[in-house]
């Protein structure tokens, strides 16, 4: 069998290069180990002139990355629009962010079909096709229609929610009716996949027997499969990464101090304002712990040209400084804030200097943070989860 991968994000898998989310860290070493052709978006958009839309292909570990250039006209009503400012508001639980017009669900539907006519490139009779998240809810049905008969599998790395959360997405039945084109649709949780068993029998209508139900695509199974990582390898990366530069050099700055980590996308569904309200309030009720423990927020931006990022962003950026400025010294800083992002390599250093690992996402699929945290520590001085 030949394994198509498809995402809305890759990584090439330089270790000295930023992983941002946990989809490209979690598929990375499948794609490097069983010789996948993992297929998405090289960043750039194009104009619809050149009649080859793959930028670039290129190897990575036994299997090999292709990259797509996105249609322009579309680009913005699906990543922007349809996506992240209609789906993931609504996967996260959070109905009220949901900003979107009909042009973008056009734009979403757009991009989907165009990715499927690319993917017929990598069409062989043992192929069988992977797709990745809510970017792409609909390309097993645009697949389907083009004729392709082999198996096409799903995983959706976000949550789901319950029904009425669902029910507030615009074109949320043609949605759903369009995934069961896909044979085999995958969960991070048992709640998730209740969830969607869920919606299919009281919102459309269909029998659910035993995680099997049959639409006119013909038979989906719905299941749980939790994402994980590769612990050894990254906790190898973490023992070698204590004589890093960055990590030695926030080792000796500690003076004997407690440090927490937190490593989030700049996102509303991670609770970082929570998190630094409940520092703040730490500090506040006990006034003891001010030199004692600090934090090292690592917040990497993202989605900067949506409202509801570009607002996260001045709000915490604002707490932070709020926060400091009440508790900090001239020699001592509570919380130290940073919006870049970091290699594999040196947050395994850092998850490993670090005495507990703050992860306090409001909604979440799998965090990954999570997993990485615990795999970093030494094991004979472990931290806190």
């Amino acid at each position: 069998m030949s394994l198509v991968v498809v995402s809305n994000r890759i990584t090439r898998g330089n270790a000295n290069e930023p992983i941002t989310g946990g989809l490209a860290a979690a598929l990375l070493p499948i794609v490097e180990k069983s010789g996948a052709i993992w297929v998405g978006s090289s960043g750039r958009v194009r104009d619809g002139v050149q009649k080859e839309p793959f930028a670039e292909v290129e190897a990575l570990g036994s299997g090999a990355l292709a990259m797509l250039d996105l249609p322009a006209a579309h680009y913005g009503g699906y990543y922007e629009g349809f996506a992240n400012s209609a789906l993931w508001p609504a996967l996260h639980s959070r109905a009220d962010l949901i900003r979107v017009s009909q042009g973008d669900y056009l734009s979403y539907r757009e991009v989907n079909a165009f990715m499927a006519r690319a993917l017929l490139r990598f069409r062989k009779a043992d192929t069988a096709f992977w797709i990745q998240d809510y970017h792409f809810l609909a390309l097993g049905a645009e697949l389907r229609d083009l004729g392709v008969t082999q198996p096409i599998g799903f995983f959706l790395h976000t949550p789901w929610p319950a029904r009425d959360v669902i029910e507030g997405v615009p074109h949320h039945r043609d949605l759903v009716e369009a995934m069961l084109a896909y044979d085999l649709i995958g969960f991070q949780t048992e709640d998730d996949c209740e969830n969607f068993a869920s919606y299919l029998s009281s919102t459309l209508g269909l029998v659910v027997d035993d995680g099997v139900v049959m639409s006119r695509y013909g038979t989906t199974r719905i299941a749980v499969f939790p994402i994980g990582i590769d612990v050894e390898k990254f906790a190898r990366q973490a023992a070698k990464a204590v004589s890093h530069p960055d990590v030695s050099r926030l080792r000796r700055s500690l003076n004997g101090e407690k440090l927490a980590i937190g490593v989030d996308r700049l996102d509303y569904s991670k609770g970082l304002v929570n998190r630094i309200n409940a520092f703040d309030r730490m500090w506040t009720t006990h006034p003891s712990m001010a030199r004692t423990v600090s934090l090292l927020q690592i917040a990497t931006p993202s989605r900067g040209a949506i409202e509801a990022y570009g607002n996260l962003q001045s709000e915490l950026a604002k707490l932070v400084s709020d926060v400091n400025g009440r508790h900090g010294e001239v020699d001592w800083t509570p919380i130290r804030y940073l919006n870049k992002g970091f290699s594999q390599t040196v947050l395994a250093g850092l998850y490993r200097t670090a005495q507990v690992g703050v992860v306090t996402p409001l909604h979440d699929g799998m965090n990954l943070v999570a997993k990485e945290y615990v795999a970093a520590q030494n094991p004979d001085d472990p931290g806190v989860l």
